[in-house]
């Protein structure tokens, strides 16, 4: 009751729903109408065929052509189709084929023709891109994974027929390269590594191309370099690899397995393997410059060459970055007085880069060179040489011996077209007990000049010490020279002054003896007298004076001896000038004015009665008291000079 009542109330709706299924029923049933919707396409299965020829599939086919019961090979596109009758016909709504930006799309085809023996891939046949499985199959395609790939994109693909796989973009990177190895194509030529050049075929990305050329399977010559490549996983494989770097202060020699045997290049003087030109197998003539290049490891091979000076070390303590001398140690030798012992060496070497393929040839490479020549050349000349000598002097004649070595080895390397550029050697560890007896001796001979150092540093001590005295002593004795030199020039100055004042006398006296002759004559005598006794005074005060202490009484005795003489001498002129009474009365008048005695006045006027004999008394009175007051003045004179004489 309750059912009733909601259909009575609601079965407009219910209507409304089976309208349409009952519309899509009825038109698909009455005739045969099938919608396929816009983003669909439609797989067609044939249930049957009625009548004619072709009614069932050939053996081996899956895949429906020409009308035969099965899966057919056209699809329906979106759209509206009739006579699609459902007893005869089912239709299966699929999805379209999408290939994603930056993938692609491999095919297996289900069906098809076989693939001929030795095939692993389906040739490329007009499809449509695999749309028309109909054209596909008629126009030869075969079953199998196919060349052909799908870029990205939206396709119709009948699943019935084909299976799409989605797979990566090849990428190759910067400074990388890729590898090629084909798994399909004709089979390598004998004798060959790797496959030959093939062109057109858009690195790899057109295999049917390079199938059609005569490529060949396996390995290529040919690389990929850095970029996003349409590359079918299941035709080919790819390896990412460096590109080859040379780096500056080398070269690259080209070592090449693939190629025609080319020409020797080097002539008949050269041995030792053949070296061609580019392309061809064996060693390249050119060596490559510093940079990068893309080179298949795999068919060339590039052994760096430094033609820079290259550094080779015999020393376990010391290895250079190139570490081609990692396995070299230092070199022990023996010498001639049995003793063993170490040293280091250092090899400077240099590779012209003209040569370098020369030197590969020869060796294969550069640690093969190291190992081969340089190792047993120069241990073998150092142990050689060291059995020719001592351990002395081996040590003593180090650099004779470098310098040696050095040509040595110079004309051994340029053989093997190697230039030697030095031969060094570096440390020499002599037996430790050799060592010892050389350092005592060392030590022993240093202290001994150490001692004779020492020894010649007290003699110039001394010698110096000697000197300053001497220098010290020669000022005193400068000094008593010129002491006794100012003493002598002042006693010639002394004599000169005395001797003027002699001369100065002397006139005054005979100046004075024109007036008075015999006075003048006598006081003349008596200054000539004091002149040379003042003289004589002098001279001896300066000899006293330089001979000091020794000559100074003999000095006082002269003086003594000539003050008398020349007193006697003076008294005997005034005697004779005089005459004995007339002296007589003179020293009395001149010891009494010595005293001060005063006998008569300072004025005298005297006279007898007679003016002539008054005057003339008159006259001798005053001459008489000047004579007294010059004799005194005198006597002070004589008396000072006399004192003066004796202090000096």
């Amino acid at each position: 009751m309750e059912a009733r009542e909601f259909f009575m109330k609601y079965w407009w709706i219910i209507l409304v729903i089976l309208i349409p299924l009952l519309y899509k029923v009825i038109l698909r049933v009455l005739f045969g109408m099938i919608i396929v919707p816009q983003n669909r396409i439609g797989l067609v299965t044939k249930k049957f065929k009625v009548v004619g020829a072709n009614r069932s599939l050939p053996d081996g086919r899956i895949i429906a052509t020409k009308g035969e019961a099965g899966f057919q090979g056209k699809t329906l596109a979106p759209g509206l189709y009739w006579n699609m009758w459902p007893w005869q016909y089912s239709v299966d709504m699929q999805p379209f084929t999408v290939i994603p930006e930056g993938k692609i799309g491999v095919v297996l085809s289900n069906d098809g023709a076989e693939l001929p023996s030795g095939n692993i891939l389906a040739r490329k046949v007009d499809s449509d891109n695999f749309q028309d499985a109909a054209a596909f199959l008629d126009n030869g395609g075969q079953k199998g994974r196919q060349t052909n790939i799908l870029t990205a994109g939206t396709y119709r693909i009948n699943t019935y027929a084909f299976n799409v796989a989605v797979a990566e973009l090849t990428t190759i990177h910067e400074n990388m390269l890729g590898i090629v190895t084909m798994l399909d194509g004709a089979p390598i030529t004998a004798g060959q590594i790797a496959g030959k050049n093939i062109e057109g075929h858009n690195n790899f990305q057109d295999i049917d191309a390079f199938l059609k050329n005569g490529g060949n399977r396996g390995l290529q010559p040919q690389v990929i370099l850095a970029g996003n490549y349409y590359i079918n996983p299941w035709a080919q494989q790819i390896e990412e690899i460096p590109m080859t770097d040379v780096p500056i202060g080398f070269v690259g020699v080209v070592i090449s397995y693939i190629g025609e045997d080319g020409k020797d290049l080097t002539g008949d003087s050269f041995k030792h393997g053949n070296i061609v030109s580019k392309g061809y197998r064996g060693v390249w003539m050119e060596p490559l410059g510093p940079g990068k290049y893309p080179i298949n490891k795999y068919t060339m091979k590039v052994e760096l060459v430094p033609t820079t000076n290259l550094v080779l070390n015999w020393a376990n303590a010391r290895s250079e970055a190139h570490q081609l001398d990692k396995n070299l140690s230092t070199i022990t030798v023996r010498s001639k007085d049995g003793f063993p012992f170490n040293l280091d060496v250092a090899q400077i070497i240099h590779i012209p880069a003209n040569e370098a393929p020369k030197v590969i040839a020869r060796f294969g490479s550069m640690t093969n060179l190291v190992s081969q020549v340089l190792e047993p050349t120069i241990g073998n000349y150092f142990r050689n040489s060291a059995q020719d000598s001592d351990v002395i002097s081996f040590l003593s004649t180090r650099k004779e011996r470098q310098q040696a070595a050095k040509e040595h080895i110079k004309a051994v390397l340029d053989e093997y077209n190697v230039n030697a550029v030095d031969t060094l050697i570096g440390d020499i560890v002599p037996p430790e007990a050799l060592m010892k007896t050389l350092t005592d001796r060392k030590i022993a001979e240093e202290e001994q000049k150490t001692y004779q150092t020492q020894k010649m540093a007290q003699e110039q001590r001394q010698g110096k010490e000697k000197e300053t005295a001497i220098a010290d002593m020669q000022k005193e004795i400068v000094k008593a020279q010129q002491s006794v030199e100012i003493a002598q020039r002042t006693a010639d100055a002394a004599v000169k002054k005395s001797e003027g004042d002699a001369k100065s006398i002397k006139l005054a006296v005979e100046a004075e003896a024109t007036a008075t002759k015999m006075r003048a004559e006598g006081e003349a005598a008596a200054t000539r007298a004091r002149a040379s006794a003042q003289a004589e005074a002098t001279k001896l005060n300066a000899e006293a004076d330089a001979e000091r202490i020794s000559k100074t009484g003999l000095a006082e005795a002269e003086k003594i001896m000539a003050i008398g003489k020349s007193t006697a001498e003076a008294y005997e002129l005034q005697v004779k000038a005089m005459g004995g009474d007339n002296f007589t009365k003179f020293k009395i008048t001149e010891e009494i004015g010595k005293g001060h005695i005063k006998i008569i006045p300072d004025l005298v006027v005297a006279g007898n009665g007679n003016s002539t004999d008054g005057s003339l008394s008159g006259l001798m009175g005053l001459q008489l008291l000047q004579m007294l007051k010059e004799n005194k003045t005198d006597s002070k004179t004589d008396n000072k000079t006399n004192d003066d004489s004796i202090k000096n």
